[in-house]
């Protein structure tokens, strides 16, 4: 599913952020056909930084409980596979043990600096990258779908590495190339599509230019869009809301009617599924 999604140029595809089970859900109810599981969403959830403070294992942990909560296929977001080529190998293997669909890996140093805070963005040397990719592609074959981030633009290196480092990193068996930019509109990202001519499907992250129209995406060709990180900034802002009301009101009659009820909790999370499943296995011959 995931890979007649990102690996095609024939229709638009959308990813939504989930850093979690219930996000997951949430996600899924809304219409979406596919999940990325945001490394800086996982982190924030987690209390942590995206600055790699959480583990691999902590990520792969949280990555369980999205798969397990939706039916939508998920792509990791593997931040620079915490280390080397054996370090990505080896969550890539997790990562499929767990029932991922597929897994992002940038071209950052470790530990890596979240994309959007700082200036000085070191990248990984360009055949070093490589072959972490070409460690986790003869890992984990045509199980996952693999892409490659390219930081370059985000670095300040310019369109000709970006353009250096895709080539290369589809050489080293990418299925796509996300291509990374912080600037507030989507030139740079366009000038990169007109330049790569789709040797590989683009992938993108539209979290600084959100003003351009999805229209310029599909004329373009891209095949697909990440929403990386709205949900958990939807309910850090709705939960900071609450909050604020309940402890000035010194109770909550005030927001019950701006929540979500208890059965609207109870029916996204299935909880009619466990009184048919005890009806059938707890109770049997009642």
């Amino acid at each position: 599913m995931l890979r007649a999604q990102v690996c095609s140029n024939l229709e638009l595809s959308f990813l939504m952020e989930a850093h979690d089970g219930l996000s997951a859900a949430i996600a899924e109810r809304a219409g979406f056909k596919g999940l990325w599981a945001s490394g800086l969403s996982i982190a924030s959830s987690l209390g942590y930084r995206d600055v790699n403070e959480a583990s691999w294992c902590q990520l792969v942990d949280a990555v369980e409980r999205i798969v397990d909560s939706s039916k939508l296929p998920v792509l990791v977001d593997g931040d620079g596979g915490f280390g080397n080529f054996n370090n990505a190998r080896l969550l890539a293997r997790k990562l499929r043990q767990r029932g991922t669909a597929g897994v992002a890996l940038e071209d950052s140093c470790f530990p890596k600096m979240n994309s959007l805070i700082g200036d000085r963005h070191p990248l990984a040397d360009i055949h070093e990258f490589s072959g972490r990719l070409r460690a986790v592609k003869d890992t984990v074959a045509e199980d996952l779908v693999l892409v490659a981030r390219i930081e370059a633009l985000i670095a300040g290196h310019g369109m000709d590495e970006a353009i250096l480092r895709a080539h290369a990193y589809a050489d080293a068996g990418a299925d796509a190339i996300l291509i990374h930019s912080r600037k507030s509109t989507a030139d740079e990202v366009l000038s990169f599509t007109r330049t790569w001519q789709s040797r590989l499907p683009v992938v993108i992250v539209p979290t600084t230019y959100y003003r351009t129209p999805v229209s310029a995406y599909r004329n373009a060709r891209i095949s697909t869009v990440i929403w990386a990180n709205h949900s958990v900034r939807a309910a850090i802002a709705a939960m900071g809301q609450a909050c604020r009301r309940v402890i000035a009101e010194e109770g909550v009659a005030g927001i019950e009617p701006n929540i979500a009820t208890l059965d609207e909790v109870f029916e996204l999370l299935r909880y009619d599924e466990l009184a048919r499943a005890e009806a059938r296995y707890l109770h049997p011959l009642d």
